[in-house]
């Protein structure tokens, strides 16, 4: 299947305008009552474009967007594109001192915020263009500055979400972008109605923005704050083709009464963060109307792996699917020598989406990179179908009496208890033995015991690998990403 943008673009602001004139009037993002096409979006982008070059913005500048997830950050984020500069948000759900942090790594020149989100002195201290005068700018005709552009100059900087240390700004061009358009795969088809789970400073809008433009996917932001209810209307009123979420949001979701909603359009559901357990899998397929799908990402490349419609419920609840079209995937041990096959390793991705390094002071710099191999923490192995099967990252392994242990595994199977909603495994410190794992469960129903949970996890792993300690909880925190926020569980103990 094409795409429905005609014609061939070198660079995204150049296909940003042909969709504009190809398919203008239908609509580019959804917020609440707000709405904009895609020729109001390209007209409104070069207007806001005009204005921050008139306040000094070049191209090649950095410039902060610290904007919550709407429309302005849309409209803000194609007119960088449209003038050149290099696009830098800050997720509003960091703290000051994380978002103070980005802005003096990204030596931005500009940031665009909103004065009710709470920002820390190197924020502050920045010359800034406010979301009022933002508003304005959209409605006041400018036109960006005329300019040859280079497809490898940088269109954004996307910053990892700092679990393992301070935030890494990961750099993506022209050539980045459009390459998504080829790994999408089945998330992509001609004039998508897509609802959205994920803050758009995440590296799934950020790096996404010329595929939306090519296919003319509607973006529809998820209300906040999020309720089953709220996003039930969507789906329905929106006419949502592909549907976003994390597990506990679709499990919320099922307790409704959907028989008595109108989800025909729904074509996909995505499920995003967490693995599904395969009966949540069934549920869905089965209530919604329409097949699920998991995806393996990183920030450092958007677009590595997934299910297909139609994979059996254990393989998306156990694996993130096979390589994208375009995407390689190998798996090394420390001396980055391919593991044999079956064997555990270290992920190493290449694709010509992948970012082309850190952002280092002034420029992109080839760290994290390797031959042209994006090097992860993450730990994987490959199953007989070819499937990738995540166990963990390397820092998260913990060593118990001489064995490792993989937390992400033992996770995955304390989901899979009748009396378990969501579960995390830490390895803290022992005597004698070295380390041992402590399981953090959110349970439903009747709370399960660590001997129950211990007998569980014996009767289909090691026994080494079972949970040493349980700590329960009404809810696992999460960070800025939406995922399981490891350093906050650790602070509990």
């Amino acid at each position: 299947m094409s795409s429905p943008l005609q014609g061939e673009w070198g660079t995204l602001d150049q296909a940003l305008v042909a969709a504009g004139g190809q398919f203008g009037d239908r609509e580019a993002y959804v917020d609440g009552a707000d709405r904009l096409t895609f020729a109001a979006w390209v007209e409104q982008a070069g207007n806001v474009a005009s204005a921050l070059a008139d306040r000094g913005v070049r191209p090649g500048d950095v410039v902060l967007v610290l904007l919550p997830s709407c429309i302005d950050f849309a409209v803000v984020y194609a007119a960088l594109v449209r003038l050149g500069a290099t696009a830098s948000a800050i997720n509003p759900r960091l703290g000051p001192r994380e978002g103070d942090a980005i802005a003096v790594a990204s030596a931005a020149s500009l940031v665009v915020r909103d004065r009710d989100i709470p920002c820390g002195e190197g924020v502050s201290a920045l010359p800034f263009l406010s979301r009022s005068e933002l508003r304005e700018l959209r409605h006041t005709a400018g036109e960006p500055p005329a300019r040859v552009a280079d497809p490898s100059e940088l269109v954004a900087l996307v910053w990892t979400s700092g679990t393992t240390g301070t935030p890494k700004g990961a750099c993506f061009d022209h050539e980045s972008m459009r390459a998504a358009v080829v790994t999408a795969g089945v998330m992509a088809e001609p004039f998508d109605r897509r609802l959205v789970p994920t803050p758009l400073p995440h590296a799934g809008y950020m790096t996404k923005l010329w595929e939306q433009v090519a296919w003319g996917i509607t973006i529809v932001i998820t209300p906040t704050p999020w309720s089953a209810s709220s996003m039930l209307r969507v789906l329905t009123e929106e006419r949502i083709s592909v549907c976003g979420g994390v597990p506990t949001q679709f499990a919320k979701l099922l307790e409704l009464d959907l028989e008595a909603h109108d989800l025909s359009a729904l074509r996909l559901a995505l499920v995003a963060t967490a693995p599904a357990a395969p009966d949540l899998v069934a549920a869905i397929t089965a209530r919604m109307g329409c097949p699920v799908v998991v995806r393996y990402a990183m920030t450092e490349c958007p677009s590595i792996s997934g299910t297909e419609p139609g994979d059996a419920p254990e393989v998306l609840f156990r694996t993130v699917g096979r390589p994208q079209v375009g995407v390689e995937v190998r798996l090394v041990d420390e001396s980055e020598i391919p593991v044999p096959a079956g064997e555990v390793g270290l992920v190493r991705v290449r694709s010509a989406g992948s970012m082309k390094g850190y952002w280092q002071g002034a420029g992109v710099a080839p760290t994290g990179l390797r031959d042209g191999w994006v090097l992860s923490s993450d730990l994987a192995r490959f199953d007989a179908d070819g499937s990738l099967v995540l166990v963990g990252r390397r820092s998260d392994m913990y060593i118990r009496g001489g064995y490792n242990v993989h937390p992400q595994e033992v996770e995955n199977v304390l989901r899979e208890h009748p009396s378990v909603a969501a579960a995390a495994v830490l390895g803290v410190g022992a005597p004698v033995i070295g380390e041992i794992g402590v399981a953090f469960v959110v349970p439903i129903g009747e709370q399960p015991s660590l001997e129950e949970l211990q007998a569980w996890c014996a009767a289909r792993l090691a026994d080494y690998k079972k949970p040493d300690r349980l700590v329960v909880l009404d809810a696992l925190p999460v960070t800025s990403m939406l995922k399981t926020d490891k350093d906050a569980l650790r602070r509990l103990l």
